[in-house]
């Protein structure tokens, strides 16, 4: 036990717990944080972006990397306000931050002080933060903060990891008490949950017998560091894998049995196997609206035609949208090794089961000896090879055009062929996104980030300080849309302050353009509301987005032509400081859709390629 302030208690509590940084904007409320954190300036590093919604993405994206967590540090009232958004980013994409935010000092509760929320409950932040995070935490006296710390701190990375709150009264960081350091929680990753032997048993007798199986994976897969399980299995058995956006990387997207993402802009083959599958294995992965074509039938998916094995760490995910055949509550990594036992054990005692046939194509040396025997898969593997031709002659022409402004296919390619395996992508929101969701290819786990769940528009340009802080080693590349951007256009103080070599690419379009093709597309076909424009003339308007840069103190290039980009992309990157290349992209060129998309009650669009499949049995809506 030793006397100590509040302040100096949380701030050695971060440091014990393995917490290299906290980002935080000051206030009044938080002031009495400061000078702690001033003190253990050697051990624990302050960074203070321009916006407390910064600060928030730079932690989650932080964490997305390192699977460490950070903290953040607000003060009362509009400053946790600012944060609501990035935590719901968080809490939805499963993404651990500790969110500090301080509150007006107890002896003035519900009298109304400054910045005090007290409609229904005095120093009510925890009410509004409630919904987007984990566990909300409000001690009211400093001995009660060694408790709320750990407890805070053991929700925030215990099963599905996601943000969690504790509020500080202004009094509590400056208030001394005897107090003892609680130990810290567990580290991620440390606890682990497994499936039932008698449910591993099962869910290979359903894998064995399945003759159209696909693996379907997400952030769950990344999140548990199972990749190279994943790996073994897909290839053992020959098992076609179609990823989430937050599970790209954790199998090879080069991979021969790599299908990429599915949904209305996933790619064909994904949703072709996914219609036409007779099993689905859903590691991690959780059936949203755009990964399951808004659940109707045909598009995406066909449950319950379909079998079903469902495999989640959070009991909530089994069965929210489709009743499994087979739910099992399991760590991802945990049950993919218990499966691989089994596996073994079955090859020991009765011989190996028949491998698929060899495949062709980039990949196929990473694949173990074939195994004896008739293939069990061969005519799914040779099915899925002819959708892969078919999509690939489809899209093919388009990456080779040279245009000004840029066709997006080509700001995609020529992004992927200038960053290394291990590069780091910040996807921001919007049409854009739809384009890396359509044919980006990631080849390990945590280097493509992106806010699905929520979809927070700056997530992108934001997260990216936090990732570069993460992987200092590592080139990282937001793509961000001219409205995304133009949300957090002071991440360029940010970089310039702290030294972080973010390299910002602008896919600047001159609008809202994915909300305006939604407007087109169901709304009459008129144009209001969703482009940029200056005057009567309706002239395109955007800032000059690289003078912008050049007086934060940032490197900029504008690029209007598209032999122009790689050479412009590859010059930002290797400059080894915050650039930004304002990148003008096509709007009229629009991704291609493979599924299907439906906000009731309006209609949905068929897709452009391929077409929707139902099984004799399979129910319309």
């Amino acid at each position: 036990m030793s006397r100590m302030k509040g302040a100096e208690l949380i701030v050695e509590y971060l440091i014990e717990s393995d917490i290299p940084y906290v980002f935080g904007i000051c206030g009044h409320g938080n002031v009495g944080m400061l000078d702690p954190l001033y003190a253990a300036r050697d051990r624990i590093t302050l960074i203070s972006p321009r916006h407390e919604q910064v600060a928030a993405h730079m932690a989650d994206a932080y964490f997305r990397i390192r699977h460490r967590p950070a903290a953040t540090l607000t003060s009362c009232g509009p400053g946790s306000c600012n944060i609501i958004m990035p935590l719901a980013c968080a809490l939805t994409d499963s993404s651990a931050l500790l969110a500090i935010t301080a509150n007006v000092p107890t002896q003035q509760f519900n009298r109304s002080p400054f910045q005090e929320i007290n409609r229904h409950f005095q120093a009510d932040f925890v009410n509004i933060v409630r919904p987007v995070v984990k566990r909300s935490f409000q001690p009211t006296r400093v001995d009660m903060l060694p408790l709320a710390l750990r407890q805070a701190m053991t929700a925030m990375l215990s099963g599905r990891p996601g943000p969690v709150n504790v509020d500080v009264p202004f009094n509590v960081f400056q208030e001394e008490d005897e107090v003892e350091l609680p130990p810290p929680a567990p580290p991620f990753n440390a606890q682990r949950s497994g499936a039932a032997p008698e449910q591993v048993s099962r869910a290979l007798d359903m894998i064995v017998a399945a003759r159209r199986p696909v693996l379907f994976i997400g952030h769950g897969v990344t999140l548990s560091e199972a990749s190279r399980e994943l790996t073994e299995l897909a290839r053992r058995l020959g098992i076609p894998v179609i990823s989430s956006p937050n599970g790209m990387g954790a199998f090879d997207m080069t991979d021969p049995l790599s299908l990429g993402f599915i949904g209305r802009n996933g790619a064909f083959p994904a949703n072709e196997a996914g219609r036409r599958a007779d099993l689905v294995i859903a590691i991690g992965a959780r059936f949203d609206d755009r990964s399951a074509s808004s659940w109707l039938p045909g598009f995406s998916w066909n449950f319950p035609q379909t079998k079903l094995i469902h495999v989640d760490v959070d009991p909530d995910e089994l069965g929210r949208n489709y009743p499994p055949d087979l739910g099992i509550l399991a760590d991802a990594r945990t049950f993919l090794r218990q499966l691989l036992t089994e596996l073994e054990h079955r090859n020991a005692k009765i011989g190996p089961l028949p491998n698929p046939p060899p495949l062709a194509g980039e990949g196929i040396s990473k694949n173990p000896p074939p195994l004896a025997g008739e293939g069990r898969v061969g005519e799914w593997l040779a099915d899925i090879a002819k959708w892969r031709a078919e999509w690939e002659k489809f899209v093919a022409p388009n990456f080779e055009v040279h245009t000004s402004p840029l066709r997006p296919e080509r700001v995609v390619a020529d992004c992927r062929a200038v960053l290394p395996d291990d590069g780091i992508l910040c996807c921001d929101v919007g049409v854009s996104h739809n384009w890396y969701m359509q044919f980006w290819s990631a080849r390990q786990p945590q280097c493509m980030l992106n806010s699905w769940g929520f979809s927070g528009m700056g997530f992108g340009a934001a997260g990216a300080l936090g990732a570069k802080l993460a992987a200092p080693d590592r080139p990282v590349v937001a793509v961000t849309g001219d409205g995304c951007f133009s949300m957090v256009p002071h991440v360029l103080c940010t970089a310039v302050e702290y030294d972080i070599p973010v390299v910002w690419v602008i896919w600047n379009n001159f609008g809202w353009v994915s909300i305006r093709d939604i407007q087109l597309g169901l709304f009459g076909g008129r144009e209001h509301g969703t482009m940029f424009h200056q005057g009567a003339n309706k002239k395109p308007y955007n800032p000059g987005f690289a003078a912008w840069a050049k007086a934060a103190g940032v490197e900029a290039l504008t690029v209007s032509r598209s032999q122009d980009f790689s050479a412009a992309l590859e010059h930002a990157i290797k400059a080894g400081r915050p650039y930004l290349l304002d990148v003008h992209v096509d709007a009229e060129v629009r991704p291609p859709s493979t599924g299907a998309w439906q906000l009731p009650p309006t209609p949905y669009k068929e897709p452009v390629f391929g077409q929707r499949f139902l099984p004799d049995s399979a129910p319309m809506k």
